[in-house]
């Protein structure tokens, strides 16, 4: 390459750096037949689902857990408890680094929509609920781990969550997210098990009664870059909060169809991962600390290996490593220092 070649890849490289990436969303039904694509992280709530010889019969439940909880919490004209279905879109998202057609699988997310059989007619719901990120595997799995070992004590890099954070606020921002969807995502996790919640005197018809944590954690401070801000409520008739991320209002900004979508989803995922919590016998007091541990819960017919997803949350880290962090570091370095959030 001669010197005018590298002056203009240079000039490129720097123009990249001062826009934002291009972004590819594919779209596919979460139903009784789903098969996860090549790309989709193995670690997913719903990929996880969709694997081994119950894979069928998990779907089958799983939607059914979804549906019976949406119409529970949507039981104004609604007598037998069958009115609504929800249904479910799996957004998988790739970002386009160099410009040049090759996309890496940045995050999965789930878009909510629900069928009204009385009126025939289908109520838009949130995206966002699910979060999945190969980049947030490698900062938690990879990155984190390899710090901590080297200052042989607990401690978190002072870039932890940047480039991550940032490419999701690019993409909130983007041209593909505007034209696809009309609200910002709220994404819905489970509370943590290190944590102790108080309850408040705040209370909302649909997400519940609502809970303060004694301290952040490192989730929070992760989504916080992001752009995202957290609060914790315990809908009607669930056993433990659970956390919700969001940007703006969470409680203005959103319907109560809306609302109770991401419950119903999110809540019947916690319940097959962490029944400890979220299936448990007895509900949270004024004062609660989750326990994954806790002996007195019960289990849905659901089939899940834990153990397996946690190891798999590995793979998938060195995976990013290999494939997006070291082929791109300096342009990625580049590109987050000159991006304005």
């Amino acid at each position: 390459m001669n010197t005018v070649q590298i002056k203009s890849q240079e000039t490129a490289n720097l123009a990249r750096t001062q826009k934002g990436f291009a972004y590819t969303i594919k779209k596919i039904r979460f139903d009784e037949n789903y098969h996860p694509s090549e790309n989709t992280r193995v670690t997913t709530n719903f990929a996880n689902l969709a694997r081994g010889e119950s894979r069928q019969e998990n779907l089958g439940n799983t939607l059914k857990m979804i549906n019976s909880r949406f119409n529970a919490l949507a039981c104004w004209d609604n007598p037998k408890g069958d009115r609504y279905t929800v249904d479910l879109e799996i957004i998988s998202v790739d970002v386009d680094i160099e410009g040049n057609g090759q996309n890496f699988p940045s995050i999965e997310i789930l878009k909510t929509s629900i069928l009204d059989h009385k009126t025939d007619k289908r109520i838009d719901g949130i995206v966002g609920n699910n979060f999945s990120s190969y980049v947030r595997d490698y900062d938690f799995s990879i990155l984190l781990p390899d710090h901590i070992k080297a200052q042989k004590k607990f401690s978190i890099p002072s870039d932890f969550g940047e480039l991550h954070g940032k490419l999701f606020q690019d993409f909130i921002a983007s041209d593909t997210y505007q034209e696809n969807f009309e609200k910002l995502p709220v994404i819905c996790l489970s509370v943590s098990d290190k944590k102790i919640y108080s309850r408040t005197q705040n209370q909302h018809p649909a997400l519940g009664v609502e809970y303060e944590p004694n301290e952040s954690s490192l989730t929070e401070l992760y989504f916080k870059k992001m752009g995202l801000e957290v609060r914790y409520f315990m809908p009607p008739n669930s056993v433990a909060p659970l956390a919700f991320y969001f940007f703006g209002d969470l409680l203005s900004d959103y319907s109560y169809f809306e609302l109770i979508s991401t419950i119903s989803t999110m809540e019947t995922f916690q319940k097959i991962y962490r029944p400890e919590i979220y299936n448990a016998n007895s509900i949270a007091g004024n004062q609660y600390q989750p326990s994954l541990t806790h002996p007195d819960h019960s289990i849905t017919r659901i089939v899940y290996n834990r153990e397996e997803r946690s190891q798999l949350a590995l793979q998938q880290g060195k995976f990013t490593e290999e494939a997006f962090i070291k082929p791109y570091r300096s342009f990625l370095q580049q590109w987050s220092d000159s991006h304005a959030v």
